[in-house]
């Protein structure tokens, strides 16, 4: 096993190799033939892998294999607050923080396989719920680090609310026709509420 800072040995590299070749089999067949269309077999015939092995990479199933991160959604959160500059808000932190992620960035600033995967995503409604899902699963996380960031030991209803609050805007605001325009006028709204975050 690695530890931090020490390179990967060659089990988690197979592993992490693994993963890649069944994530980026299924966004290609996905993007070819639909989401609907295609199986969990096919998707492992794809990557040159077995269903179980499959299963042992993504036990969460098709949407797994576009959505799973491995914590980065989590990991993004917090490095977003916390290595925030002096002078800017834990919310101003958050408002850019998705202002830069898709679908919000300008598709230019974004790496081509991750502009297919969303678009992907916002264009498969079984995709998009499960998108949301995976967002508000970072809730009780994303409150305990507003609660620090707003000097306090721990999180209230307050900030569970503005925890849910902020992982459900760009869910709505994606949904609007200017999706910008909505997320800043959602997180404008959100510093009126809680205007010492």
């Amino acid at each position: 096993m690695a530890t931090p800072g020490s390179a990967p040995g060659r089990r988690e590299r197979k592993k992490a190799a693994t993963r890649k070749a069944l994530a980026d089999a299924a966004l290609e067949l996905f993007l070819e033939r639909g989401y609907e269309k295609v199986t969990i077999a096919q998707i492992a015939e794809a990557a040159d892998t077995a269903t179980t092995t499959l299963f042992a990479h993504f036990p969460e199933g098709k949407e797994a294999l576009i959505l799973d991160d491995s914590g980065e959604r989590e990991t993004s959160l917090i490095e977003a607050v916390r290595n925030r500059s002096d002078g800017t808000s834990a919310l101003d932190a958050l408002h850019t923080f998705f202002a830069g992620r898709a679908p919000f960035a300008d598709d230019r600033d974004l790496p081509e396989r991750y502009r297919r995967a969303s678009k992907l995503v916002m264009d498969t409604p079984a995709l998009w719920a499960y998108a949301r899902q995976v967002w508000v699963a970072c809730q009780d996380p994303l409150a305990r680090l507003l609660a620090e960031a707003a000097g306090r030991s721990e999180p209230d209803d307050s900030l569970h609310l503005l925890a849910s609050y902020v992982l459900e805007t760009p869910g709505h605001a994606a949904g609007r026709p200017d999706r910008r325009a909505a997320l800043d006028e959602a997180f404008r709204r959100l510093r009126l509420a809680w205007p010492e975050l």
